[in-house]
């Protein structure tokens, strides 16, 4: 076993090395979603594609999903046949984040020869093809462009091939391009700065030091979870979601107190969906896990230790268990969604540790035309939050991006990069549930597009029917609202918008916690 006193200090290189890696893919990123939202994960592998330590920087399902989805990259790859210099790409929304927009890039990080660790992340892509970041797809072969399991970089050589395929399918390629070597980048800052850790403290790997991270972790979990009294409670959520349709998530957490071990099964949840909304199991795992570990302790690390413990069970036929060939590009929409019935199930147990429902998915927008002069453009998607749900001891908080924790690209940057005009960007008061703690409240954002010609507009809003609900007697939050020219739309497809059209949203306001 190793000294407590030589594992923290190990331990505090490991995070440094995974945050240095994190900033120095937002600093080199080209586009606003990475470099000024943060939508990305990185994390450090051990030699058995475990995940070790993660970057404070990053959202749960990206993170959560990294996780897996190193392990599905090797799954998939000869381990004899890799090589110093070589960099593993897919997009496979099955093997990581659920879309095509975000690309997995793994690097090996070899010592004296032989393998080590792996260095990974995961970001979302300015585009990809396909029908762009709505729900409007049929299938998921309408998404996008889909790389397998392949080298982006065969010992330190890009994979021309690949290069040319991307650049000729997708909108930006100068930006897709750039960011992936950014992730490409960042993964040898953290070969770098492991091998000097290494050679800082005579070590010849991390065998041994991710071992003692992940089984302390994975006992810290189950000894949490054994302070819980053994039963089943159960939770659900309802929400609609573009075009009108009405989810239903259900959740039953099962507490095992002697085996250290909790089980979420969805089943009783809403069928999969016709539009692109599914989600898959990866991300639906990220989420749930989220829920848990956020409640129970969420001070400790976050690697394949403290998940361990955390088991999920999938219907069949689910709209969080998606099979192919359902369209999954705005899969957030839903997944964001699955910490709320986990979350009202815990909340039957640990009162205090949970949080009222908040607005849920954030609504992401993307806008393509030509600007004034004549010039095409394509923006990466950027968010908008509503109000977080109420906490037992604080008012929820507003304009949040919960549960994901990316950051709202500021309006200035975004008319800097696209011929965007902001017309109003502000809190709407009083769209907060009351309560004893009241909801966060959300805001109100309206733009039109500084152009001569018709553009492009992909949203993906939701609950414009059912607000989130309050907990303990709290009041719910407010719904939201969606209109262009004064008008509400409910069917948010892509669509085709006049040079002078005005689109104008309020978001949601999270649930009450508590009789007021």
């Amino acid at each position: 076993m190793m000294d407590g006193v030589e594992l923290q200090i190990l331990w505090s290189n490991l995070i440094g090395i995974v945050s240095e890696q994190a900033r120095a893919l937002q600093r080199i990123a080209f586009s606003p979603i990475v470099r000024e939202a943060g939508d990305l994960a990185n994390g450090l592998f051990d030699e058995n594609a475990r995940m070790v330590a993660q970057a404070v920087t990053g959202t749960p399902g990206h993170i959560n999903s990294l996780a897996a989805a190193a392990r599905n990259l090797l799954e998939h790859t000869d381990m004899d046949k890799l090589r110093p210099g070589d960099v593993l790409i897919t997009n496979d929304p099955w093997m990581s984040a659920g879309h095509f927009f975000d690309i997995t890039v793994i690097s090996p990080i070899f010592r004296n020869g032989r393998i080590i660790a792996y260095a990974g992340s995961t970001i979302h892509h300015s585009d990809i093809g396909g029908y762009g970041i709505g729900s409007g797809a049929r299938d998921i072969h309408e998404e996008g462009l889909w790389i397998p399991v392949m080298k982006l970089y065969e010992e330190g050589r890009p994979n021309e091939t690949l290069f040319s395929i991307i650049k000729r399918n997708v909108r930006t390629p100068d930006a897709l391009m750039g960011d992936l070597g950014a992730q490409v980048s960042s993964g040898m800052i953290a070969s770098e700065r492991l091998n000097a850790l290494c050679d800082r403290y005579g070590l010849e790997d991390i065998s041994t030091l991710s071992q003692e991270i992940i089984a302390r972790s994975e006992k810290a979990t189950r000894d949490a979870i054994a302070k819980l009294p053994a039963g089943t409670w159960h939770g659900a959520s309802k929400f609609d979601v573009p075009g009108g349709e009405v989810i239903d998530l259900k959740t039953a957490v099962t507490v095992d107190p002697e085996a250290g071990e909790i089980t979420i099964d969805f089943e009783g949840s809403s069928g999969p969906s016709a539009m692109g909304i599914n989600v898959v199991p990866a991300y639906t795992h990220a989420y749930a896990t989220f829920a848990i570990r956020s409640t129970l302790n969420p001070d400790l690390p976050n690697n394949a230790g403290s998940l361990a413990p955390i088991k999920i069970r999938l219907p069949e036929h689910c709209v969080v268990n998606a099979r192919y060939p359902s369209p999954v590009n705005a899969r957030h929409v839903v997944g964001m969604y699955v910490p709320f019935p986990i979350l009202k199930a815990l909340a039957q147990i640990l009162p205090d540790a949970v949080i009222a429902e908040g607005s849920g998915a954030v609504w992401t927008i993307q806008i393509q035309g030509k600007d004034a002069q004549g010039k095409p453009f394509t923006s990466s998607m950027f968010n908008y939050s509503g109000g977080m749900g109420a906490r037992a001891h604080k008012p929820g908080l507003s304009a949040i991006c919960y549960p994901t924790g990316v950051s709202a690209v500021p309006v200035e940057v975004l008319e800097a990069s696209y011929p965007i005009a902001f017309t109003c960007k502000e809190l709407e008061r009083g769209t907060g549930g009351t309560g004893r703690q009241p909801g966060g409240d959300g805001q109100r954002i309206g733009y039109r597009m500084r152009t001569n010609s018709r553009w492009l507009l992909n949203t993906i809003p939701s609950r414009l029917a059912y607000g989130p609900e309050g907990i303990f007697g709290g009041g719910d939050g407010a719904k939201g609202t969606f209109r262009i020219n004064g008008e509400d739309v409910a069917d948010t497809r892509k669509r085709e918008m006049n040079p002078d059209d005005e689109v104008f949203m309020i978001t949601p306001g999270g649930g009450g916690y508590g009789e007021a």
